[in-house]
C-alpha cells in the first residue's frame, strides 16, 4: 500500500527506536527528565527563542499559544483555511474563549494590507462594541494552502504589521522545518518575529509523537500550567524526546527529498486528464489538485482498492503528501495506478 494521506503516518526507524530504548528518563511533571530538558534547550536554540515546552502534538501547542496570549471574548486574526480554524475541533472557543477573524489571502498567505485592513478604526474600537483584536496567527508552511512556503521577507512584514496594531504573534510552524529546508532560510530566522512558534516532530521529521511551544521564558511558563490544565502533562517523556532529538539529527536536511518526491507528483498529476493544479508552485511535501470531471470520491476509492491511498479534503480536491516512509518507486508507482483509475472511473 503507498499511503499519500498524511507525512503523520511516517514509523520510526530502527535507529529511532533504539534512541527511544536507550532515552535517560525522569518524571517531565517535576521537571526531572533529563531528555525532555535536552530537546526543550535544543528546540528552543534551533527557533532562536529563550524556552521550549514539549507537548503531545501541534494542537496542543497552538492552543497554548492562545491561552497564553489572549483573554476571553478577544479576537484571533488568522487565515480563512488555517489549522486552527479548521482542524483543531473548535479549541480556541472552549479553551481560551476568543473568537476568529478569517482573512483572505491565496495559498494561506497573508499580505500586510490585509492585515492592516483587518484593524479597526481607533475611534471605532474606542466604543468597545467590537472584540479587541489581540493576536495574529501565521501558518507556514501552511497545510490547506497546498504546503505554501512563505517567502521569509513577506512573511516578517505580515508579522511587522501585525506588530504594528499592537497584536502579539504566533507562527503555526507545525511544518516550519520543511519551509526552512524549501525557503533556505533558517528555523530561527522564521520564527524570530514572533513571540511564540509551535513545531512538529511527528510529521516530516518521521517522530511517533510530538511537538513543541517556544517563545519567552514568562510564556512558556505560562504554558507549562496550562499544558497540566489541558490534560498533556507527560511522565517518562524522555522515549518520546528521544525519537524527537534522533529525528532533528538525522532526518531533517533529507526533508528535501520529500519536496522534490512531491513536485515529481504534481508534474506528473498535470499530465494527468481530471487533475488540475501548477505543479511549479509546489514548494513543500504537499500537494492539492482540482479534479474536473469526475467524481474525486470515485477516484480515492478506485485508487484505495488499487493500493493507494489519498485524501479528499474538500468537494473536488485531493491531496498527496509525501514523506519519509515511501520507497524510491512508490511516486512513479502511484502514477501509474491513477492513470489507470482515471481511465476507469467517470
Amino acid at each position: 500500500m503507498i499511503d499519500l494521506r498524511s507525512d503523520t503516518l511516517t514509523r520510526p526507524t530502527p535507529a529511532m527506536r533504539r534512541a527511544m530504548a536507550e532515552a535517560e528518563v525522569g518524571d517531565d511533571v517535576y521537571g526531572e527528565d533529563p531528555t525532555v530538558r535536552r530537546l526543550e534547550e535544543r528546540t528552543a536554540g534551533l527557533l532562536g527563542k529563550e524556552a521550549a515546552l514539549f507537548v503531545p502534538s501541534g494542537t496542543m501547542g497552538n492552543q497554548l499559544a492562545l491561552r497564553c496570549q489572549t483573554e476571553p471574548g478577544d479576537e484571533v486574526l488568522l487565515h480563512e483555511a488555517g489549522h486552527i480554524a479548521l482542524y483543531e475541533r473548535g479549541g480556541y472557543a472552549l479553551l481560551s474563549g476568543v473568537v476568529l477573524r478569517l482573512l483572505p489571502g491565496e495559498g494561506g498567505v497573508v499580505t500586510p494590507a490585509t492585515v492592516e485592513g483587518a484593524i479597526r478604526p481607533a475611534a471605532i474600537a474606542a466604543y468597545g462594541i467590537y472584540p479587541p483584536a489581540r493576536l495574529l496567527a501565521l501558518e507556514n508552511t501552511h497545510n490547506a494552502g497546498g504546503g505554501t512556503v512563505w517567502p521569509p521577507e513577506l512573511l516578517a512584514a505580515t508579522a511587522a504589521a501585525g506588530r504594528a496594531a499592537g497584536l502579539a504573534l504566533h507562527l503555526d510552524g507545525a511544518r516550519l522545518w520543511n519551509a526552512a529546508i524549501a525557503s533556505g532560510a533558517s528555523p530561527a530566522r522564521l520564527a524570530a518575529p514572533f513571540d511564540t512558534v509551535s513545531v512538529c516532530f511527528s510529521k516530516g521529521l518521521g517522530a511517533p509523537v510530538g511537538s513543541a511551544l517556544a517563545g519567552r521564558t514568562d510564556l512558556i511558563t505560562k504554558a507549562r500550567r496550562f499544558r497540566g490544565l489541558f490534560g498533556g502533562g507527560m511522565r517518562q517523556a524522555g522515549v518520546l524526546a528521544a525519537a524527537a532529538l534522533h529525528a532533528l539529527d538525522h532526518q531533517h536536511e533529507r526533508l528535501a527529498d520529500d519536496h522534490a518526491a512531491a513536485r515529481r507528483l504534481a508534474f506528473g498529476l498535470a499530465e494527468l486528464g481530471p487533475f488540475r493544479l501548477d505543479p511549479a508552485a509546489v514548494r513543500s511535501n504537499i500537494v492539492i489538485a482540482e479534479v474536473v470531471g469526475r467524481p474525486a470520491a470515485g477516484i480515492v476509492a478506485a485508487a484505495r482498492e488499487r493500493g493507494l491511498l489519498c485524501l479528499e479534503v474538500g468537494p473536488g480536491r485531493l491531496r498527496f503528501v509525501t514523506h519519509l516512509d515511501l520507497t524510491g518507486d512508490a511516486v512513479d508507482r502511484a502514477l501509474a495506478i491513477l492513470a489507470d483509475v482515471v481511465r476507469e472511473v467517470s
